[in-house]
């Protein structure tokens, strides 16, 4: 199976069901930079109540794990970090799924997702200044490297799509300057 049918296995039902998502992590990073490997998607969902039962069906248990509708509505309850994960049995490939809840970072990106054809199907990107400030994030919790190095192949590669003035005011708003000095070094 090709990377590009092992994201349309998620985003493809996603789409079907309406409901509004986002990828975003390494996959949105290749999408607006370089491509690199990967072995999950990483999905910013905005799911109701009633689409629970019908996420949990379009993710069959024969074809996918999907943990039980009750545990994704605990994940619901929390108003930020809320997560599960859908996993693929032929391939583990693995979506990591993050609820919107009331994160006002995941609202603000939401409104501004951005849809890209991938063969017939639509898959809805996060956009590139989240993706940014989310990479900033992770790299100041753990230090990885590649998260910097994604940043910069998104500069390089998409730098005309990133509203450098929206994106530098969130970095002060996060206190991300020294990671994002870290960027601007090389």
């Amino acid at each position: 199976m090709q990377e590009l049918d092992l994201f349309l296995v998620f985003v493809r039902r996603l789409n079907r069901l309406g409901v509004p998502y986002m990828v975003t992590g390494s996959v949105a990073s290749m999408a607006y930079g370089e491509p690199r490997l990967t072995h999950d998607v990483d999905l910013v969902l905005e799911v109701t109540h009633s689409q629970v039962p019908l996420l949990c069906d379009a993710f069959p248990l024969a074809e996918f794990y999907c943990p039980p509708a009750a545990a994704i509505m605990k994940e619901m309850q929390r108003s930020s970090g809320g997560h599960f994960n859908l996993i693929h049995h032929e391939t583990g490939f693995k979506a990591d799924c993050y609820l919107m809840g009331k994160d006002p970072l995941h609202v603000w990106a939401m409104a501004r997702r951005r849809a890209i054809t991938l063969g017939e199907e639509a898959m809805f990107l996060a956009p590139p200044e989240y993706v940014i400030l989310r990479k900033l994030e992770y790299y100041r919790e753990g230090g990885t490297e590649k998260h910097l190095r994604d940043i910069r192949s998104m500069l390089e590669v998409s730098g005309a799509l990133i509203n450098l003035v929206e994106l530098v005011a969130k970095i002060r708003d996060g206190g991300l300057e020294a990671e994002w000095a870290l960027v601007q070094q090389s």
